[in-house]
């Protein structure tokens, strides 16, 4: 199995740490954000990684290299100055990862799930890793159903942690899920990812589980420090 980590963001809330660092390259608990992925990616049995980039892209393969050392083949899709986007970024990175479901990751996130409890094959086109909404969101994302549909016609109860196994199927029809957009037509095209999901929410093709386990969106240098702290703790 191939996996994506999007990594290709400004890091905005996060300034003034990310002016010079792109925000996955930040140490926490003595490790950068993006290691903690790729050492679970390659226990799973990962073999390659496609990272897309952006902002201050050379620095990725400057502190990681070719993925040898984790025992992984690093791929790196960049997007050019301006990020395309969740959707534009997966797109973009398709012909680098092939025809069948991949794992994707968000390099901003950190989390004790385990990626073992993804299946590698989802029946629908994705399978979404939901938490609960944590204190500082100001609203969920998607509604989960007793038999694993991800549902966005229901009130939202649960948020998505930025991990999931996607088929690469799920793009095939972006343009009508998207509809008209000022970038969407720009080359290559910038869009997000959350629309065409919820089009597929629709007709039942998203699966979830739910993980109750520790997960922290690291988008702010508070919480970058609190997990810091936490991480660092637990080695004592």
């Amino acid at each position: 199995m191939k996996a994506l980590i999007f990594a290709a963001g400004f890091g905005e809330r996060m300034r003034p740490l990310t002016e010079h660092t792109p925000k996955p390259l930040l140490p926490v608990g003595g490790t950068p954000l993006i290691v903690w992925h790729l050492r679970k990616l390659a226990a799973l049995g990962v073999d390659e990684v496609v990272i897309n980039t952006s902002w201050l892209a050379e620095q990725f393969a400057q502190v990681l290299g070719d993925g040898s050392t984790f025992g992984l083949r690093l791929t790196y899709s960049y997007e050019g100055a301006a990020p395309l986007e969740t959707g534009g970024g997966m797109l973009h990175a398709l012909p680098l990862l092939g025809d069948a479901p991949f794992l994707l990751v968000n390099g901003d996130i950190w989390t004790d799930f385990d990626f073992a409890h993804l299946s590698s094959a989802p029946a629908g086109l994705a399978q979404l890793v939901l938490v609960d909404r944590p204190a500082y969101a100001a609203r969920a994302d998607f509604a989960l159903d007793a038999d694993g549909t991800v549902r966005a016609d229901l009130p939202a109860t649960h948020t998505y942690a930025g991990i999931g196994i996607y088929r690469p199927g799920l793009l095939r029809d972006w343009h009508s899920a998207i509809g008209p957009l000022p970038e969407q037509n720009s080359t290559p095209p910038r869009f997000p990812l959350a629309p065409i999901l919820r089009a597929q929410m629709v007709v039942g093709l998203i699966e979830g589980i739910h993980h109750a386990g520790r997960w922290t969106d690291v988008g702010t240098p508070q919480r970058l420090a609190e997990l810091d702290m936490h991480l660092l703790g637990t080695r004592r």
